[in-house]
Parts: structure tokens; sequence; C-alpha cells
């Protein structure tokens, strides 16, 4: 982390946003830490989730639902073989960077339509990740309800 944090100075969790004595109520709480996760990551400028669990994918429908926040959707079997080439001296910097950059062009969160597969639900895109259905996608008119 510190190798992050030096990159990106403006780089904040909840510890750097609250004071130590604001968790005291919730330290044995997971829940209500979890629910902090939750609002810090919700109103990020950017969301880089790290694991692909429940809550991240949560987060990422209501980001999309807020209005598309960039919310970077990793291909993390890209990266570590992109990372280990760099690593082992047959990519260069520039090339890492350019080629992850141009393969999460399209992976920022941006509206889409969620792939349905009838036959193979479980392969399907999560509703709560990209709820289409609830969105109004930003060349459409205004819907009144």
């Amino acid at each position: 982390m510190k190798a992050l944090a030096a990159a990106f100075p403006n780089l904040v969790g909840k510890e750097t946003l609250l004071e130590p004595s604001d968790f005291r109520f919730s330290l044995n709480h997971s829940s209500q830490m979890a629910a902090l996760d939750y609002l810090v990551s919700l109103e990020s400028d950017i969301f880089v989730p790290t694991y692909d669990g429940n809550m991240a994918k949560v987060v990422e429908g209501h980001r999309r639902f807020l209005g598309f926040k960039k919310t970077v959707l990793l291909d993390r079997k890209l990266l570590v073989g992109l990372i280990d080439q760099y690593n082992q001296g047959s990519l260069s910097w520039d090339e890492l960077s350019s080629t992850v950059k141009e393969a999460h062009a399209n992976r920022m969160g941006s509206p889409k339509t969620r792939a349905v597969i009838p036959d193979r639900p479980k392969e399907e895109d999560y509703f709560y990740a990209n709820p289409h259905e609830c969105l109004q996608l930003l060349d459409e008119p205004l819907r009144s309800t």
C-alpha cells in the first residue's frame, strides 16, 4: 500500500477520513464497518474494486444508478499476465501502460445492456452490478413516472 499511496497521494479510505476515536463505536460490529466501506466506495471519485464479491457488485450498480460514476472493472487475468511479462523484462513500462489503458477503456462502469443467459444464469451479469432496466441511459430523454 505504501507504493500505491506514494503514486496516488489523494488516495483515501475510512481510516484517513475519520479520527481513530470515531471507530470505537463500530470496532466490534463488522456490519457497521462494512456500511462505512460501502459509503466511502460509493462517494469516491473513482472506485476500483480489488475483490469481485457481492459488495463490489452492488457498489458498481449503485454508482451506475447515480450517473455512471467512474468504476474501473479490472481484467485481473490480463493484468497478472502483463505484470509477469513486465517483471520478466519482456514488456517495457510504456508497453504495459498502453496495453492496460487500452484493455480497460471500455471497463469504466459505463452504460451497457446486461448479458442474460437463460439456460446458464450463473454465467450472466449480476443484476445488482448492472441493473440496466432501472437506469436512464445518458442519450435517452428524461422519463417521468
